[in-house]
């Protein structure tokens, strides 16, 4: 963020009250497993030009004894407070900086010794809020013995330097943190707390588990489904941290209606995911990161199908976590089917379905493949598989595809490639990052059926890759909210999903990539120029100013607490 658009944010906010020191939890702070990390790791500068040594985040210590890139440890910093708090509260952290854009501080936090506290530490919520603990399970304790050690943590840090006279924010990710903002409630009422759920647990549940979420979300009682999909627990210390904290938060306006249904309480404030485009390459590099993706994901086709598909070749894309309906995939693997049957497709149309799977090994025989220099003309075993599976016989992607009898045969103008793996720049096989991967896609296709946010599409378009997703994803809500736009011609092509239009949508995604492949090299340009601008307005510097709102309802609510 330049001097100029710092002063431009500070200035939208300046009647508001703003917090001298902000500390922020979540179990993805230098953890990446989700897109709360996106959501964290993309907005720290932006707060970091602003708040400097003033911002902390706060995260879990389950690094310990093995190498973590993201976590640059500094033992000075705040050392007297870290001596402190081990001897004194029997706290153990660790303090440094985390490796991204700002390089903020980071406060790790082993939580292990708080498991002998366990039942206390609940009986302890429940008297204070509430909470019920007693039906917890999986990954319930793990999150609350964290959620509670960083409560405990900002509360020893609060009394060793600073005082009453600062304006202190502590904002909690999802219902993994909920404990702390609450024991924080309590024990330093000084502290305001916010609470941002970015997926309702039992949203997230009835969606998993087959059930209409959207007609019928009008008579879902959040207590009652919580009960009937075993999940009482993360429900409780979700709804109750919702209902205590000074201030309740939200990503989108699809999650809020959730949040107002199933959880009773509509959010304050609704903070929609912004975005930084600092690491998307520009000019001559762009081009030449785009051509040389374009070659390789032609070349690994080629190798594995034995095809000779050449640069005029139309190539799609979805990727995310593997939630085969919840993701759209499902509905993906349908379009491809209709678009593989129609008549009036002239290209060639190749698709990668870039999803993490519980994969084995990269292929062997691939891999020679790619390492020789001759043109092949037969295909391998398995087609359309890049990295063996442990589970194949079991594996949605290739059962689909196995019934909708999509082989890649030679005849076909459309094939699909499924890439089971984390594309990290170690995977075996392409070994590129995934965003050195994405910029060679012409179209991505998100056609989510449940998405609080949606980064992938987001993503997406800062890389000039125009993409169609679904008005059940909250970035397509807030794309439908711009003036002038115009759907794929203006980069982002956002379907009407609901919970009984899956063959509508199924259609309407071959429609769009017809559409599309009819387009010119010109009305491309354009296009890929249209969705980048798309990208520019879902920047941080835009999105920012909702959470300066956040900051002023909760230090607003926390003076009224103090003086009842």
């Amino acid at each position: 963020m330049s001097q100029k658009e710092r002063f431009n944010v500070m200035n939208m906010v300046k009647d508001l009250l703003t917090p001298n020191y902000i500390f922020e939890s979540s179990w993805e702070v230098c953890n990446k497993v989700g897109g709360i990390y996106t959501v964290l790791s993309t907005r720290a500068n932006t707060l970091y030009n602003v708040f400097h040594e003033r911002l902390f985040f706060i995260g879990p210590d389950i690094w310990k004894g093995i190498d973590n890139p993201l976590f640059i440890e500094c033992k000075e910093l705040h050392a007297d407070w870290k001596k402190h708090a081990l001897v004194n509260e029997q706290l153990s952290v660790r303090l440094g900086r985390w490796n991204i854009p700002g390089s903020p501080t980071v406060i790790l936090v082993d939580f292990q010794p708080f498991y002998a506290q366990k039942d206390a530490i609940y009986a302890e919520m429940w008297n204070l809020y509430q909470v019920d603990s007693l039906h917890g399970y999986g990954d319930y304790d793990e999150a609350s013995m964290f959620s509670y050690a960083a409560g405990k943590v900002v509360e020893s840090f609060y009394r060793f330097n600073l005082s009453p006279e600062n304006k202190v924010i502590y904002q909690a990710h999802e219902w993994m943190t909920g404990m702390g903002a609450l024991y924080l409630q309590h024990a330093v009422p000084e502290i305001a707390t916010i609470f941002t759920t970015h997926a309702t647990s039992i949203g997230r549940s009835i969606a998993g588990n087959n059930k209409p979420l959207y007609d019928f979300l009008f008579a879902y009682n959040g207590d009652q489904m919580a009960q009937e999909l075993n999940m009482q627990s993360k429900h409780s210390i979700e709804k109750q941290t919702a209902h205590a904290v000074d201030c309740f938060t939200t990503v989108s306006e699809i999650t809020n209606r959730e949040c107002k249904q199933l959880l009773q309480k509509e959010a304050d404030v609704v903070l929609m995911n912004g975005f930084e485009d600092d690491f998307v390459p520009q000019g001559a590099t762009f081009t030449g990161k785009r051509k040389r993706a374009r070659s390789l994901l032609l070349s690994v086709a080629n190798k594995l199908m034995g095809t000779k598909l050449d640069d005029s070749t139309l190539i799609l894309g979805t990727s995310g976590r593997y939630e085969f309906k919840n993701k759209g995939i499902d509905v993906f693997l349908e379009s491809l089917n209709r678009l593989r049957c129609d008549k009036h497709l002239s290209r060639n149309v190749l698709a990668f379905i870039t999803v993490p799977a519980w994969v084995k090994e990269p292929r062997q025989d691939l891999k020679e493949r790619l390492l020789s220099k001759k043109t092949f003309d037969t295909a391998l075993e398995y087609p359309f598989l890049t990295h063996w599976l442990h589970n194949m016989e079991y594996d949605n992607v290739l059962g689909t595809l196995s019934r909708l009898g999509m082989q890649n045969a030679p005849e076909d103008k459309v094939k699909v490639i499924f890439v089971p793996c984390y594309l990290d720049g170690h995977d075996g096989i392409f070994n590129k990052d995934y965003y050195d991967i994405l910029l060679g896609e012409d179209l991505s296709i998100y056609p989510s059926y449940y998405e609080p946010w949606g980064y992938t599409p987001l993503e997406s378009v800062a890389f000039k890759v125009p993409t169609i997703t679904t008005d059940l994803a909250g970035f397509g809500l807030w794309v439908n909210s711009l003036t002038d736009q115009n759907g794929i011609n203006d980069g982002v092509e956002v379907l009407h999903r609901s919970d009984s239009n899956y063959c509508e949508v199924a259609e309407n995604i071959k429609e769009s990539i017809l559409f599309f492949s009819l387009k010119d090299s010109s009305e491309i340009k354009n296009i890929r120029k249209r969705a980048a601008n798309v990208a520019e307005q879902a920047l941080w510097k835009h999105f920012i100013k909702y959470y300066y709102s956040a900051y002023d309802i909760a230090l607003s609510n926390a003076a009224k607490r103090l003086n009842e």
